[in-house]
Order: structure tokens, then C-alpha cells, then sequence
């Protein structure tokens, strides 16, 4: 995959496997070496930015690579099913969603700050503050509660710049995923898949590989 992202970033995308042969000899069946979830922008389908072709990529998209029911069945009948190696969560630079769940964790925080400035109870207070993860969980904002833990780690950590806040939530996702699925914990015991991190640079167009 990353020999496929090189070539394109190089402008030398081969675009392997998607001939007329390819497509009749799929028609029984499909073995994906790998299952991606990624970002559902338009700047980031990664058949193409991995230069892949038919059959080579099981891939799960959604806003912000942001994880649900369907989603966890997607991942674990590409694991269990289709027997992927490997499971790449690829996050990308610039991204909308993330943006939106900086904005209203922003706003999130100002409104909780508020309360505990108004409270008369300093122990109050301090429990007003240490209830923003429920407070994010809570909300009306799909965006927010999917994404707004993943923007509270990184402010924790001193990251405040879009970039690394993609790279937190890339972590973030996979860990909700392990967590979630038996599946997926059970084939990573077994040695059986291998979860990667990844973030797409849109201005080089190349993959860079995170390590957690």
C-alpha cells in the first residue's frame, strides 16, 4: 500500500487490476488484503491514493473516520469473513469534520466555563469542569461526541494545531474500535490483524504512517 501511495504522490499511479479480466475473475468472490477506515471526503478515496485496484481494499467511510454499529459489523465481517491482515484507520490533513468538532468543543468549554465562573460553590465548580467528558457525551452534536474526546486529548497534551489533532483522533478511533469489537480484539490476540494508523497529506498526496 504504501509502494502504491509512492507512486501516486509521484504522479506514477499505475492503477493496477481494474481491467475487464480483473472484474469477471472477481465476480466469485473477493480476498482484500486489507480493510480501511477512513474519512469520507471527497480529496481522499484510498483505492487512489494507495493506487490500488478491484478487490484489493475492503473500505469503510465515513465523516472523520467517525465509528457506529454499522461501521464495527463492516470492519469485523472484513476481519472475520474475508480474513484481512490488516485493518488501516487513515485520517487526512484540513479535515471538515474534525474542524466542526474543534467549533463546538470550543464552544462547549466556553458554556461550561461560564457555569463554573457563575457557581457560588467552588467545589461545584470544580465538578462542573471535571464533567466535560459527559457533557460531550451528552450532546446534540453526533460530531461532537464522536470527535470532541479526540480534541480534549490533544488541548490535555498541549496540541493545538488541526495536524495533531487529526493524528490524536486516529488513535482515539482505534482504540474505540478495539475496545468495541470482541472481533477485532480476538483476531490482534491471535495475531491474526494488524492495526495501523495513518494520516493523508493533501498537499504532497503521500501517507504518513502514526505510531501510538
Amino acid at each position: 500500500m504504501l509502494q502504491g501511495n509512492k507512486r501516486f504522490a509521484e504522479g506514477k499511479a499505475e492503477h493496477p487490476w481494474q481491467d475487464k479480466e480483473t472484474r469477471h475473475m472477481l465476480t466469485d468472490g473477493q480476498k482484500p488484503d486489507a480493510a480501511v477506515l477512513s474519512c469520507s471526503d471527497s480529496r481522499v478515496p484510498p483505492e487512489i491514493i494507495f493506487d490500488q485496484g478491484l478487490g484489493d481494499l475492503f473500505t469503510v467511510r465515513t465523516a472523520g473516520q467517525m465509528i457506529d454499529d454499522a461501521v464495527i459489523a463492516s470492519l469485523e465481517y472484513a476481519v472475520k469473513k474475508l480474513h484481512v491482515s490488516l485493518l488501516c484507520v487513515l485520517g487526512h490533513g484540513r479535515c471538515g469534520a474534525l474542524e466542526v468538532a474543534e467549533r463546538e468543543f470550543n464552544e462547549l468549554v466556553r458554556t461550561v466555563t461560564a457555569e463554573a465562573e457563575e457557581s457560588q460553590d467552588s467545589i461545584e465548580a470544580e465538578d462542573i469542569m471535571d464533567d466535560l467528558d459527559e457533557r460531550i457525551a451528552q450532546s446534540d452534536s453526533i460530531v461532537l461526541r464522536q470527535a470532541g474526546i479526540s480534541v480534549w486529548q490533544a488541548r490535555e497534551a498541549e496540541l493545538d494545531c488541526l495536524d495533531d489533532i487529526e493524528r490524536v483522533h486516529v488513535a482515539h478511533t482505534i482504540e474505540a474500535l478495539v475496545d468495541r469489537s470482541e472481533v477485532i480484539q480476538q483476531a490482534l490476540a491471535s495475531e491474526q490483524l494488524m492495526i495501523v494508523g495513518a494520516r493523508y497529506q493533501l498537499d504532497t498526496g503521500r501517507v504518513e504512517v502514526l505510531s501510538f
